[in-house]
């Protein structure tokens, strides 16, 4: 597979990570079937479709990196553009410019975007209920690379994971400046995948992380006074792991592996297996997204330059008892 021009510095730094032996088959594995594409997006318009929150109707609200938008789609495959952030003048990240990433949805309906630049914009952005203007409210360091988003209502706190800086940053709703709430090697780059903590979640009074470069799916449990307690690794050989969610059946997980075309099942126990591939219509998946018995999976073809599709496809989860 070619490889898409604005990334291709940066992927060619990449390099095989370690695989480890996918664990046996278990009979209380959730599977996920009837894969089917909803939606296609505009790849020559930057439609690269990044990251995914859901509404109460089971539409998608998406970003699309390079296009600095954020669009709604229905599970009927109708979409309509909801915000666009703003062009920043001499942007420059490691992906090349700026770029839409995270995003997270509150129970009012505000929305709030991760958006990349090298610039002052760098940061969070919010989006009023129903779309509107995006409105800066979290100001980062212009060499962050804030990427997966969270939020978590209960103590008014946004948490982002940092891929450029290996950080795991925390902010309240209210704005401001971060605080770098995790940080340690767990969360870092390496010398030859530039691209360290990523996707995040909020699950069960901890911060759940995934690190692309080193290929592992990290926990960070929330102490008492929302302080970060010791990281610790939950699974491993998740070869450029982006994001995920989890699939209601306890800590398992399903996980976008983005250049491996897969959507991963994670055990809690660590070990894991593919149960979506290319095939069924994966190009580059970046996000997952997890509601009852749908998977909402994001392909952002990213690294396709022969026949790129970006796309959102649905599944259908079953939660099987032993």
């Amino acid at each position: 597979m070619s490889r898409h021009p604005r990334l291709a510095a940066a992927a060619g730094a990449a390099v095989a990570l370690t695989v480890l032996a996918a664990g046996p088959a278990s009979a209380g594995d959730p599977t996920v079937t009837d894969p089917r594409v909803v939606a296609h997006f505009d790849f020559a318009a930057g439609q690269n479709a990044e990251n995914i929150a859901l509404e109460p109707d089971g539409s998608a609200d998406i970003t699309f990196a390079f296009a600095h938008q954020v669009a709604r789609v229905t599970r009927q495959g109708e979409t309509t553009i909801l915000a666009t952030l703003p062009e920043v003048p001499d942007a420059q990240t490691p992906v090349g410019g700026a770029v839409a990433l995270g995003i997270a949805r509150a129970h009012d309906g505000t929305l709030y975007v991760t958006y990349a630049t090298g610039r002052k914009e760098t940061g969070i952005w919010r989006i009023p209920p129903g779309g509107g203007t995006p409105e800066q409210i979290g100001f980062f360091p212009a060499d962050a690379f804030p990427n997966g988003l969270a939020l978590d209502e209960k103590c008014g706190t946004l948490y982002t994971a940092d891929t450029r800086l290996g950080r795991v940053w925390s902010l309240p709703v209210t704005g401001g400046e971060p605080t770098a709430w995790a940080t340690g090697a767990a969360l870092e780059p390496t010398a030859e995948v530039p691209f360290g903590a990523n996707g995040l979640k909020v699950h069960d009074g901890a911060v759940w992380v995934s690190n692309t470069a080193q290929g592992t799916l990290l926990r960070i449990p929330v102490r008492k006074d929302l302080t970060a307690g010791p990281t610790e690794t939950r699974a491993t050989g998740l070869d450029f792991i982006d994001d995920f969610d989890f699939t209601g059946h306890g800590d398992t997980v399903l996980a976008a592996l983005i250049m491996a075309d897969k959507l991963e099942l994670v055990r809690p126990d660590g070990t894991h297996k593919t149960v979506l591939t290319g095939t069924d219509g994966l190009d580059d998946p970046t996000s997952v997204a997890v509601r009852h018995k749908t998977v909402y999976v994001n392909s952002a073809a990213f690294f396709n330059t022969l026949d790129p599709d970006p796309n959102l496809l649905l599944a259908t989860l079953s939660k099987n008892k032993l």
